[in-house]
């Protein structure tokens, strides 16, 4: 079943990304299955935890007022295109995986172009082919079906903690007020992560 999502948020997406791109378009398919599993945002207590820092997560904040500031968006730098939803009302949680297969010949030509251009091998006429190419992918991704565009598994484990405001203290090397949760200690002393990375490697 093709994309649910009005164009006017669709609109409202890329204006806040900057631009029209396949990473966009997986992150609005992947928040219609959120709201579609777990309903709309007014609805529901959603929390979103990202395992990329692609732009699809971009579209995942808009479509689903999940953000790093009100704590209900955790990225977990795991380099996979996986995104996890849970909703704290209903206690209800999936995690939905990309799946690239639906990409067809047309991912497995682009993937080859890209590793030339990555190695500096590539051509004026193929960079002109992968830039055609990256074209078509958005209407490919909203043009599928749900169920074709991620492989979802549901989650028994209860939703990550709400947010907690936590004391702040001060590295006592820079003097900088960090949270309490993100600080180290070392020798007895209260450091911040930056200034404990640079006693640590002299150890």
């Amino acid at each position: 079943m093709p994309c649910s999502i009005s164009k006017a948020l669709i609109e409202k997406t890329k204006d806040f990304h900057g631009h029209w791109c396949p990473g966009l378009a997986i992150g609005i398919r992947a928040a219609e299955l959120a709201i579609q599993e777990l309903g709309p945002p007014e609805k529901t207590d959603l929390v979103a935890v990202v395992e990329t820092d692609m732009c699809g997560v971009d579209a995942i904040q808009v479509l689903t007022g999940c953000t790093f500031g009100k704590g209900n968006l955790i990225h977990r730098d795991y380099g996979k295109m996986a995104f996890s939803f849970f909703d704290r009302k209903g206690g209800k949680g999936f995690r939905a995986l990309f799946n690239p297969g639906i990409q067809g010949e047309t991912g497995k030509e682009l993937r080859a172009l890209m590793k030339k251009a990555a190695d500096g091998t590539i051509s004026d006429q193929e960079q002109k082919r992968s830039e055609e190419l990256r074209k078509t992918l958005p209407d490919t991704y909203l043009n599928a079906g749900l169920k074709e565009m991620f492989s979802v598994t549901k989650l028994p484990t209860p939703a990550p903690r709400p947010a907690r405001v936590l004391q702040s203290l001060a590295c006592e090397t820079c003097g900088e007020m960090t949270m309490e949760s993100r600080t180290r200690r070392y020798e007895g002393r209260t450091l911040c992560i930056p200034c404990f990375a640079q006693v640590d490697q002299k150890i």
